[in-house]
């Protein structure tokens, strides 16, 4: 992303990027890679998505994978070593290793409105990159914005402006394709509200 926030501004990517979603069945795990790979793809890169699960049961562990690149995307297999961890439901932290492979200046965005240390993770803090590791609560703005605890489209703006990979404005695109005109704007009320919040946080 350009220094000035503009997110008609379409980011390069040098190398694959991949990115690895986990939440509990029910959360929309699935739908976010979904809709990460089309904004990535309308900012004119290759993208693509998948889940790691058949039909697993509400409320059960669940992962999604989204990779993103400049050249045809030939992998198809789950996404063992990512760029980036979007952590839907914060209590899998300590449940399941949803760190797994991330290297120290990749990317971890979890909902909570509780900081990384309160969560038990003042080793996250250290290991990584200063403001590459952060809590957004999505879940609190989706109530706000939406009206339900679905925090996974307010996630992606917080992701949009943590890492630059996608622009804000082909999520909205993405979502309105998606979703019916009231539902996408509520959806897109939150996801703007936490890209406003990641970005202030990342230029304090």
């Amino acid at each position: 992303m350009n220094p000035d926030g503009d997110t008609t501004f379409v980011p390069e990517v040098r190398q694959m990027f991949g990115i690895r979603i986990h939440g509990r069945g029910g959360q929309g795990a699935v739908t976010a890679a979904e809709l990460l790979s089309v904004a990535a793809f309308l900012d004119g890169h290759e993208a693509q998505a998948f889940p790691s699960f058949g039909s697993e049961r509400m409320g059960a562990p669940v992962a999604s994978y989204c990779r993103i690149a400049d050249k045809p995307i030939r992998l198809r297999e789950p996404v063992t070593v990512p760029d980036a961890v979007i952590i839907i439901d914060a209590t899998l932290v300590h449940h399941v290793d949803v760190f797994a492979g991330l290297p120290p200046h990749g990317y971890v965005l979890i909902n909570s409105a509780r900081g990384l240390d309160e969560l038990g993770l003042a080793e996250l803090t250290r290991r990584h990159e200063r403001g590459r590791a952060i809590t957004v609560g999505a879940t609190d703005l989706a109530r706000e914005h939406v009206g339900r605890p679905l925090p996974n489209i307010c996630l992606l703006g917080a992701f949009a402006a943590l890492t630059g990979m996608v622009t804000l404005a082909s999520i909205e695109a993405a979502v309105r394709d998606r979703f019916r005109p009231r539902l996408a704007q509520a959806n897109l009320r939150a996801a703007e509200a936490a890209y406003a919040a990641v970005r202030q946080v990342s230029h304090a």
